[in-house]
C-alpha cells in the first residue's frame, strides 16, 4: 500500500527476499519464441504480408499516392533545380578525388538518383557523390591501378599508357562500386542494419575530419599542378606533402591564383549563406556562379595554351555503354569495400535521421541499405563510382523547399541535360577550379575540430575516439584507419566494463535511498553492515577486479581470515587434545609454556584443507573469533557480520565469472559473513540456477528485491532494536550478535510496521 502525505510517501509493504516475493505474488509463465518460431513466422505467407513486403521494398508506392501536387510541386522543382546544379559541379570535383576523368561524376551524380527514388525511405537526402567516400575509392584505385601498371611496364612497352591506365582506374573504380553496393544489399535483405551502430557519433566525426585533410593534400597537385606519384601504403600523406614540397618550385601560378580566389569568394559566400539563412529566399548558388565565370574566363582567354594550365577536356555527350566489373578486383579489394559500403551507410542513414526527426517520418535502416546497395550496383554498371550523400548537397535541397524525392529526380533531369546536350560548355573548365570547389565543401569537416574541446568537458572517452579516430585515420589511411578506430573504440567500452567504478553506500536522510558515501556528508551505514555497488556487467576480463574492489571495501581479504582461522583452529585441538587448553566462562587458559607451531608448514602442506569451511563440532566448546584466544593463536579479528551486493547495474554473468563469484560468496559465508545480492532481474537469478549455482552453502535465499529490503532483513535477523541507534552511531555502545554459520537465511514471520524508520 502506497499512501501519499504531500510531497512524501509512506509504502507499507513487507520486507522482500526474491523468493518471498514469488510466493506472494505468482509469476506468469511466458513462451519465448525459439528461433523455430522466428523462422515460421518469416517463412509464413498471407496477403497482408505480402502488401507490407512490397510496400517496404518499394517506399514509393506509400508517399506517391499521398502527394500534395498543389502544395508541394513548386517548391520541389525549385529545390530540384537548385540541387541539380550543385550536383554536377560536385560530380565533376568529386572524381577528381577518384582519380578518374570528371565527365564520370556526372554518371555517379545521375544514377543513384534514379533507383532511391524508388527504393529509399528519406525525403529529403540528395544521394551521389561524397567526398569522402570519392577519398576512400580513389585510394584504392591509386593502389590497385598502380600495382597493375607497374607490373605491365615491366613486362611490355606498349602505346598509349595513358589511356590504358585510365581505363584501368575506371575498371577498379567501378568494381568497388558494384562490390560496395553488393555488400550492402546483402547487409539490408539479411536485416542487420544495426552494424552501424559500431560507429559512434565520435567516430565519425574525427573520421570525416581526417578524410577532409586527405581530401586536402590529394588536391594540393591539381592547385599547383604538380605531378605527385601515387602513395597508397601508410603514412601516403605524409609521402605526397613530401612531393609537393619538393616541387614548389614547379607550380603553375595562374592555377594557383585561379584556385585561392575561387576559394576565397566559396567560403565567404558560403558563410553569409549561413549567417543569413532566414533571410535569404534560397542560398546564393555561389558555386554555379564562379564556374560559369571560371570557365569563361578561361576560355576566352585561353588559359590551357597561353599559361599551360590544365583543364576538363574531352566532355563526351551521352552516355557509354555499361561495363562488367572484374571478379579478381573484387578479391584483392573486398577488405576496402566492406569500409566503403559501412562508411556510406552510416553517413546517409545519419543525415537522413537528422531530416526524419525534423520532419516527424519513419525512416528504415535495412530498406536505406537496400536502397544504397542497388543504386550502387546500377551506378558502377553505368561508369559511376561510389555514393552516399552529400551533407551540403542534402542542405540545399531541404533549404530550398524540397518536400520529397521528386525534388531528387529533378536534380536528375538537371544532371541529365548536362550529360547529354552542354557538357561540352564545361571543357575549358580549370581542373584546379574542381578542386577549389571540393576543398569549398570541406568547411563543415574541418570546423569539426571543435569538437574535441566540446568532448574533453563532456566525455573523455569519446574525446579520446575522436582524437585517436583522427591519427589512425591520417597515419594508417582511410581503410586501415577506420578498422583501427572501430577497434579501438570497442576497446574503450571493455576498459569501462574492465574497470567500473565500484562503490561503498550508505543510506541517505535515513530512508529507503542509498547513496555512495563518499558523496554525501550525514551518511548511515549499520554497524557490521556492508553495501557494495558494482555498475558494470560482471564477465571474465573484470572478475579479478570486481574481488580486489570487494576486498578494498570491507578491509580483508576472507580467504585471509578462513585460513588464519583454520589454522587456528589446529592448533586449539592440537593444544585440547594435549591437556594443556582450559576453557572457563571468561575464555581460554593455556597452561603450555612458548606454545610454538610452524605456519610455513601449515601453508605449504595442507592449503587445500585450509580453505574449506570452518567446522567445529568435534571440540567441546564453541570459539568467539573476536574474543582473546590463547597466546601465540593470532587472528584477525572483523566486524563484518553482513555483506550487502547492489547487482542492479549488473546485466549478466558470464560462466567464468560465475565460478569466481561464487567462490567470493563462499569465502566470506565460510567466515560467518552473510551475503545478500540485491536489484537482480528474475532472469538473472534463473540463469545461475540453470548453471547449477546454488548449493548447500550458497543458497537461492540471498536474493533480495532493493538494499532497503535487504538492510532491514539484517537488522531484524540480528534482533536488536533500530531505536538503540543514534545519529553519531556512538563506538561505546556494543552489540553481541548471533551468525548463522551456514550462510542459510532464517524465514520467520514479523509484523511491518506502516512506517519503518532506522
Amino acid at each position: 500500500m502506497i499512501e501519499p502525505i504531500g510531497n512524501q510517501y509512506v509504502v507499507a509493504r513487507p520486507v522482500y527476499s526474491a523468493n518471498a516475493f514469488g510466493e506472494d505474488h505468482k509469476k506468469e509463465e511466458r513462451h519465448h519464441k525459439t528461433f523455430l518460431d522466428h523462422l515460421k513466422v518469416w517463412c509464413s505467407c498471407s496477403t497482408q504480408k505480402a502488401k507490407r513486403i512490397a510496400l517496404s521494398l518499394f517506399p514509393i508506392a506509400s508517399w506517391l499516392p499521398a502527394y500534395r501536387l498543389k502544395e508541394w510541386l513548386l517548391s520541389d522543382i525549385v529545390s530540384g533545380i537548385s540541387t541539380g546544379l550543385v550536383a554536377v559541379l560536385q560530380g565533376l570535383a568529386f572524381a577528381l578525388l577518384v582519380t578518374i576523368p570528371p565527365r564520370y561524376g556526372l554518371y555517379a551524380a545521375f544514377f543513384p538518383v534514379l533507383t532511391y527514388f524508388f527504393l529509399g525511405t528519406s525525403k529529403h537526402i540528395s544521394v551521389g557523390p561524397f567526398p569522402v567516400l570519392s577519398m576512400m575509392v580513389g585510394a584504392v584505385v591509386t593502389r590497385v591501378a598502380s600495382d597493375d601498371s607497374t607490373t605491365t611496364e615491366s613486362s611490355s612497352n606498349l602505346m598509349g599508357n595513358d589511356s590504358s591506365l585510365e581505363d584501368r582506374k575506371l575498371m577498379v573504380a567501378t568494381s568497388v562500386t558494384v562490390l560496395s553496393g553488393i555488400i550492402q544489399l546483402a547487409l539490408g535483405v539479411l536485416q542487420i542494419g544495426f552494424v552501424v551502430i559500431y560507429l559512434s557519433e565520435s567516430l565519425i566525426s574525427g573520421f570525416t575530419t581526417a578524410a577532409a585533410i586527405h581530401v586536402l593534400v590529394s588536391q594540393l597537385k591539381f592547385m599547383l599542378q604538380l605531378t605527385v606519384p601515387a602513395h597508397t601504403d601508410p603514412f601516403s600523406i605524409f609521402k605526397v606533402l613530401e612531393s609537393v614540397f619538393t616541387q614548389i618550385e614547379k607550380t603553375n601560378i595562374a592555377d594557383l591564383v585561379t584556385s585561392l580566389v575561387i576559394l576565397v569568394v566559396v567560403f565567404v559566400v558560403k558563410e553569409i549563406n549561413q549567417r543569413y539563412k532566414a533571410k535569404l529566399p534560397v542560398p546564393i548558388p555561389i558555386e554555379l556562379i564562379m564556374t560559369v565565370i571560371a570557365t569563361g574566363v578561361s576560355y576566352g582567354f585561353d588559359f590551357e595554351h597561353r599559361y599551360n594550365v590544365s583543364v576538363i577536356g574531352d566532355m563526351r555527350q551521352g552516355f557509354e555503354s555499361p561495363i562488367t566489373p572484374d571478379a579478381q578486383i573484387f578479391q584483392e579489394t573486398i577488405g576496402d569495400c566492406f569500409g566503403v559500403a559501412i562508411v556510406g551507410f552510416a553517413v546517409a542513414f545519419s543525415v537522413a535521421s537528422v531530416y526524419s526527426l525534423k520532419y516527424d517520418y519513419p525512416i528504415d535502416g535495412n530498406q536505406e541499405l537496400i536502397a544504397l546497395g542497388v543504386s550502387n550496383i546500377f551506378t558502377g554498371a553505368f561508369r559511376g563510382f561510389a555514393g552516399s550523400t552529400a551533407l551540403s548537397r542534402s542542405g540545399v535541397q531541404e533549404s530550398t523547399g524540397g518536400k520529397t524525392q521528386i525534388a531528387g529526380i529533378l536534380s536528375a533531369v538537371i544532371v541529365l541535360i548536362v550529360i547529354v546536350a552542354i557538357g561540352f560548355l564545361l571543357e575549358p573548365l580549370q581542373k584546379s577550379v574542381l578542386a577549389a570547389l571540393a576543398l569549398g565543401n570541406l568547411k563543415g569537416m574541418l570546423m569539426q575540430f571543435a569538437e574535441i574541446g566540446r568532448l574533453w568537458k563532456k566525455d573523455k572517452y569519446d574525446c579520446f575516439i575522436w582524437i585517436m579516430t583522427f591519427i589512425f585515420a591520417i597515419v594508417l589511411g582511410l581503410g586501415l584507419g577506420l578498422a583501427a578506430s572501430v577497434a579501438f573504440q570497442l576497446l574503450t567500452i571493455i576498459f569501462r566494463t574492465q574497470f567500473p567504478k565500484c562503490s561503498t553506500l550508505a543510506n541517505v536522510g535515513r530512508s529507503n535511498i542509498y547513496k555512495n558515501k563518499k558523496d554525501y556528508s550525514e551518511m548511515y551505514e549499520p554497524e557490521g553492515v556492508k553495501i557494495f555497488r558494482c555498475p558494470s556487467p560482471i564477465y571474465f576480463a573484470n572478475i579479478r577486479f570486481f574481488k580486489q574492489k570487494l576486498t578494498d571495501a570491507v578491509g580483508f581479504s576472507p580467504l585471509r581470515i578462513l585460513r588464519k582461522r583454520n589454522k587456528a583452529l589446529k592448533k586449539l585441538r592440537k593444544l585440547q587434545k594435549q591437556g594443556l587448553l582450559q576453557v572457563t566462562p571468561k575464555g581460554f587458559i593455556c597452561t603450555a609454556d612458548g606454545f610454538k607451531d610452524s605456519d610455513d608448514e601449515l601453508d605449504n602442506n595442507q592449503i587445500e584443507e585450509l580453505d574449506q569451511p570452518i567446522n567445529t563440532a568435534d571440540l567441546p566448546f564453541q570459539i568467539d573469533w573476536n574474543a582473546d584466544l590463547p597466546v601465540n593463536i593470532v587472528v584477525p579479528k572483523i566486524s563484518l557480520h553482513s555483506l550487502i551486493l547492489d547487482f542492479s547495474a549488473v546485466s549478466f554473468l558470464d560462466v567464468s565469472s560465475m565460478r569466481g563469484l561464487k567462490t567470493i560468496l563462499q569465502e566470506f559465508i565460510r567466515i560467518n559473513v552473510d551475503v545478500y545480492i540485491v536489484g537482480t532481474d528474475d532472469d538473472f537469478i534463473e540463469k545461475l540456477a540453470r548453471c547449477q549455482f546454488f548449493d548447500d552453502e550458497v543458497k537461492d535465499s540471498i536474493f533480495f528485491l532493493t538494499i532497503h529490503d535487504a538492510v532491514l532483513h539484517v537488522l531484524m535477523k540480528k534482533d536488536y532494536s533500530t531505536s538503540k541507534f543514534n545519529p553519531t552511531q556512538q563506538k561505546e555502545t556494543k552489540f553481541d550478535f548471533t551468525i548463522n554459520t551456514n550462510g542459510g537465511l532464517r524465514n520467520r514471520e514479523c509484523q511491518v510496521p506502516i512506517e519503518t524508520k532506522f
